[in-house]
């Protein structure tokens, strides 16, 4: 980022809204929001105690299952699409609606068929993570040069190994855009199900700090999903970057 020729390290925009969160806090004009300093202390306090680690595992444990599966069910879902006319004619409405639809008015209509356990929220993080994954390993598939395709079928490639060697790889770099915004996606999907399901893990902490207004516990523990899910987009990102020669392959 460059301000009047000079080139401001992007973390600056991150510094100077954390003054502005002490100075808030400091000024303590409301109890919802602590000084930053005082979140960072009870942050160090908790994380070590044996609740937050569990709340972290079963948080974890349902975030990577559902992510998985997603993943496992989407890019070739999304693929299949790419390829026929008929599957995406029939699929992608479908998609679209249940990209653009409150996911969470979902949740109870899971909760019913699968009760409330682990298993909902597992099938909550799939909904949340799965739609955006199909689309852009769609999109992906559209981006492929049909010569690519030709020349596979010239060479006597089977189904799946045009599917493996052609269709996965040149369209990299649009899966993994999509598995990115789908685990970001699915961090919001973890934390509505365990809520909304079960009262476990991580939302389990945010329904006990909330209700007793212990605002530091609470920010600190939504502190590290926000470092989680920053980790997250930024490894994939930086992923992204590094199998993005595959996109010139594809003309």
């Amino acid at each position: 980022m460059l301000i009047h020729g000079y080139r401001v390290p992007m973390m600056t925009s991150l510094i100077l809204w954390a003054i502005l969160w002490e100075i808030v806090g400091q000024l303590k004009l409301t109890i919802l929001l602590p000084p930053l300093s005082a979140i960072l202390v009870k942050l160090v306090e908790i994380v070590p105690t044996a609740s937050f680690m569990s709340a972290l595992w079963v948080t974890a444990e349902a975030f990577v299952i559902g992510n998985v599966i997603a993943i496992v069910v989407g890019v070739p879902l999304g693929i299949l699409m790419g390829r026929s006319v008929i599957a995406d004619r029939l699929l992608l409405p479908w998609v679209n609606l249940f990209l653009s639809a409150p996911l969470t008015a979902l949740v109870p209509v899971i909760m019913v068929l699968f009760g409330l356990g682990q298993t909902t929220i597992i099938l909550t993080v799939v909904l949340f993570a799965i739609w955006i994954i199909v689309l852009d390993a769609r999109a992906g598939v559209h981006a492929i040069s049909p010569s690519l395709v030709e020349m596979a079928k010239s060479f006597g490639a089977s189904r799946w190994q045009a599917f493996r060697e052609i269709y996965v790889w040149a369209a990299l770099p649009e899966i993994l855009a999509g598995i990115r915004l789908g685990m970001i996606r699915a961090v919001k999907g973890v934390i509505i199900g365990q809520i909304l399901v079960s009262i476990v893990g991580f939302g389990a902490l945010f329904k006990l700090y909330g209700s007793r207004f212990l605002m530091e516990q609470f920010w600190a523990a939504l502190l590290v999903l926000f470092a989680f899910a920053f980790v997250i987009a930024e490894g994939l990102a930086w992923l992204e970057r590094r199998v993005d020669y595959y996109a010139a392959s594809r003309s």
